[in-house]
């Protein structure tokens, strides 16, 4: 018979993961922030390379862990598709962040830094979430994942100010294409965090 220690001891180790998971893809949003704020220097994309390898380090020691495991705290599936929705948001981080060094010349008057701080926000709320899941308090819980789906919206608000700026005629047909290419992949990666948090918030409605 397994005891408590046992079942606990796993929990820890599945939701350090999960922690270190979270916490890259934070890292990743703060990057790409830094770099729109500044957009007349050239970024090295160093910090963004580094926040993906840790965050895949950690989605292989997950699925690891899983092959390994008899028992975890929440149910394998749950676990699954938390890393995977966390796996994602600093790969959408990387795709804007590669694309934005190589046309950043291009983008000149564009400030998409208001909608990184927003990527950026409610990439740490995620953050929050995740820690928040051992102890599986709902209210709290419910607290963040209302904050998660206010940010979506404000930012949501503030990618329509752009789509407006591209479709205002004054842009010839190819600065539409490309801006209308970057702000989707923003837009993407902010949808990222909220499918994040909706797994989060699920785990703790099953759970609690």
């Amino acid at each position: 018979m397994f005891s408590l220690q046992t079942i606990f001891g796993q929990g820890k180790q599945f939701y350090a993961l999960l922690d270190q998971a979270a916490d890259a893809a934070h890292d990743s949003t703060k990057a790409l922030h830094a770099m729109l704020r500044e957009p007349a220097r050239i970024h090295s994309l160093d910090a963004f390379k580094l926040a993906r390898q840790r965050e895949r380090e950690a989605s292989d020691k997950i699925s690891q862990a899983l092959v390994d495991s008899f028992i975890t705290p929440i149910e394998r599936e749950d676990i699954e598709a938390l890393g995977s929705a966390l796996y994602r948001i600093p790969k959408q981080v990387e795709r804007f962040a590669d694309r934005y060094a190589l046309a950043q010349h291009r983008l000149e008057g564009i400030d998409f830094a208001p909608r990184a701080a927003m990527l950026e926000q409610a990439a740490g709320v995620v953050v929050e979430m995740v820690k928040e899941l051992p102890h599986l308090r709902l209210e709290r819980m419910k607290a963040l994942n209302d904050r998660l789906r206010v940010l979506e919206a404000e930012a949501d608000r503030l990618i329509l100010e752009l789509y407006r700026d591209i479709y205002s005629g004054r842009l010839e047909a190819s600065e539409m294409f490309l801006l209308k290419e970057f702000f989707e992949i923003l837009e993407k990666a902010i949808d990222r965090c909220r499918e994040a948090g909706v797994v989060a918030y699920e785990i703790a409605l099953k759970n609690s």
